[in-house]
């Protein structure tokens, strides 16, 4: 999977990243390469499926839709 992320130096040399196509998805670091990392590793949690999401109720429907 590739993703387009947004990498930002700040002004005290830090750099943030942001993932745009997953909201809330930000990371930073003290170095270009240490931010790439962490965003990489945000990445895997933000997709990471959570416990809670698999458990429904009996009554629950699976649909796709088209947008």
């Amino acid at each position: 999977m590739k993703l387009t992320v947004v990498l930002e130096p700040s002004e005290d040399g830090r750099f943030t990243v942001c993932v745009p196509a997953l909201p809330g998805c930000v990371s930073e670091g003290e170095t270009r390469e240490e931010a790439l990392a962490n965003i990489r590793e945000a990445i895997v949690l933000y997709l990471e499926p959570v416990e809670d999401d698999r458990n429904f109720s009996e009554r629950a429907e699976t649909l796709e839709i088209a947008i």
